[in-house]
């Protein structure tokens, strides 16, 4: 059964081939087996997945279910979860349990859904390697000394050994498109406003944005009919209608618009790694799209600003971290300015620090028109760059990574060689546009991904492409040679 997607597992409850306990059961054992190789998750709760599956297989004998009642479905440790700690990677938030459930939780249990445990992710969703997890680094299950790819890292390991057919993600600035492409699975990140907000603990406000992980695009559809919609709570949460993303999988390309933006195919781009998008790019040829250069000029500033503008929302959520309400707090404090000091330098690591300390002084007095407000003006521009293109073009594809997944270690020293591996996913965010990574091929026996960008509130049609690719090719259904057959 591990190795079904949601759409062959929900058939196979529709069609009494197991149960949901029985599936679940499944799902845990092999948790308990063989989650100790990547350290995908951090919290596992058997006796309440049990309950939830026990609960699906009533709905479902009623005739009462929905697309995903009883299937499992990991969730990153980021969302609020009522009665079942949330820590966001991090020590601050380590004995910390929600009396709530986030909006996309309680969307998945209104579904049906199985909450099979939380995953494992870079601290506070801060980093591009799940390195910097206060519960240690995850692995890359198609090479254990590969990283996952962050910070959606543990979601990604998880689906990818066949730990849960699904998984959701948060993706500030390509954290579920990267972590995808790095391990062989589908990821989503859909439009700004899109899914709900409240209960997911911020890292960057007008930058986080949840989405879903499974092993095909007709999984994320799935997934994403679940978690879209508007929700009062969230001031930024979109009231635009949500379509069924299903319905419109199998549409034809012929005649889609394909941009190939210059910027994305130059230096810095791995030769192995062009050359498996060059092949998926023929392949969505042959199914009669037309393929054209686009050109998004202010790419090179894409960097630059997204690491003044993330870093200063960051240091302004995280400012509410102070040991006194909630959370992690020092021991014996003699004051309270030794009680804020000493909890917050022992609560978070050093890439949370090191965030907090360049978003503070872009935000201070006498930087903020020099740094933050410059950065919000080259936003602007990278949005108008990315608007002119689709006036010409449906979608923008291109690599999701500058290569295959790096050494464990190999960038920990050097943030800047960190940050560089997105490259290619950070404009996204600033525009507040719908991505995905779609798997296209290996590279010396890793993973690499296609990314597809759209237009706001096009996800559909970043579905539909992504599905006819994948009735195309079988890049989706490859699986790490030492999970395939594990039980």
């Amino acid at each position: 059964m591990h190795d079904k997607t949601v759409a062959e597992l929900a058939q196979g409850l529709r069609d009494r081939q197991f149960t949901s306990v029985e599936l679940t059961r499944s799902f845990l054992d092999r948790i308990a087996a063989l989650d100790n190789r990547y350290n995908s998750f951090i919290g596992v709760d058997e006796a309440a997945a049990l309950s939830d599956a026990q609960a699906a297989d009533q709905r479902l004998a009623a005739g009462d279910a929905t697309a995903l009642t009883g299937i499992p479905v990991a969730h990153k440790d980021i969302f609020c979860t009522a009665g079942m700690r949330t820590s966001c990677g991090s020590r601050m938030l380590d004995n910390f349990v929600p009396p709530y459930d986030a909006t996309l939780i309680r969307r998945f249990r209104r579904a049906g859904a199985v909450l099979l445990g939380k995953t494992n992710m870079d601290e506070f969703a801060m980093g591009s390697s799940n390195e910097t997890s206060y519960y240690g680094a995850v692995r890359n299950p198609w090479n254990t000394d590969l990283v996952p790819g962050g910070s959606s890292g543990g979601s990604a390991a998880a689906v990818a050994a066949l730990l849960a057919p699904a998984a959701t993600g948060t993706d500030t600035g390509g954290s579920i498109r990267q972590p995808a492409a790095f391990c062989g699975i589908t990821g989503l990140k859909p439009t700004y406003g899109r899914v709900s907000r409240l209960g997911m603990v911020a890292f960057a406000s007008s930058l986080d944005q949840a989405g879903p992980m499974a092993h095909s695009a007709r999984d994320c559809a799935v997934l994403l009919n679940t978690m879209a919609g508007h929700d009062s709570g969230d001031a930024t949460s979109s009231e635009m209608p949500v379509p069924d993303y299903t319905v419109t999988l199998d549409q034809p390309l012929r005649g889609l618009r394909i941009g190939l933006p210059q910027e994305y195919f130059g230096e810095g781009l791995d030769v192995a790694t062009g050359a498996r998008i060059d092949a998926a790019l023929r392949e969505l040829e042959a199914q009669g799209a037309m393929v054209s250069e686009v050109s998004l000029p202010h790419s090179h500033l894409t960097i630059p600003a997204y690491y003044v503008i993330a870093p200063a929302e960051a240091s302004t959520n995280l400012a509410r971290f102070d040991g006194v309400r909630y959370g992690y707090r020092c021991p014996d404090p003699v004051d309270l300015h030794d009680l804020y000091t000493r909890t917050r330098e022992q609560g978070f690591g050093d890439e949370v620090k090191r965030r907090i300390l360049v978003g503070t002084y872009a935000l201070s007095a006498g930087y903020y028109e020099a740094y933050y407000k410059k950065a919000q003006q080259v936003r602007r521009l990278i949005k108008q760059d990315f608007m002119r293109c689709f006036e010409q073009v449906d979608v923008i594809a291109g690599p999701t990574t500058p290569g295959p997944a790096f050494a464990l270690g190999a960038k920990s020293d050097d943030p800047i060689a960190m940050y560089l591996e997105d490259v290619y996913t950070l404009a996204v965010n600033l525009a507040g546009l719908p991505g995905m990574s779609v798997p296209a091929g290996l590279v010396d026996g890793s993973p690499v991904g296609l990314q597809l960008i759209g237009r706001h509130f096009d996800e559909a049609r970043l579905l539909n492409v992504a599905h006819r690719f994948q009735q195309a090719t079988d890049w989706h259904r490859r699986r790490p040679a030492d999970v395939e057959g594990a039980q």
